[in-house]
């Protein structure tokens, strides 16, 4: 995981009152996932539909995603039908 994204979920876990109400519900849905260990195409486009849903992905969506995105690679999250 980059450095960088570690460094704002840190910050996101530190300091929720700078945090966007989505980006709470995308923590709550990805927090799902890596107990899981396993998200379905339909999970990941509600998140992606969280992150969006304003317009806008701020620094924690983003770094929320990005976290999201790195344990999909490293397969300690399964995409799953």
């Amino acid at each position: 995981m980059q450095i960088q994204t570690i460094a704002l979920i840190l910050q996101y876990k530190n300091n929720t009152m700078d945090v966007s109400k989505s980006a709470h519900r995308l923590r709550a849905m990805i927090d799902q996932a890596i107990e899981d260990h396993k998200i379905t195409r339909s999970e990941m486009d509600m998140i992606l539909h969280i992150a969006t849903e304003d317009g806008h992905i701020d620094k924690h969506e983003q770094a929320l995603l990005d976290q999201l995105q790195d344990m999909i690679e490293s397969k300690m999250v399964k995409v799953v039908p």
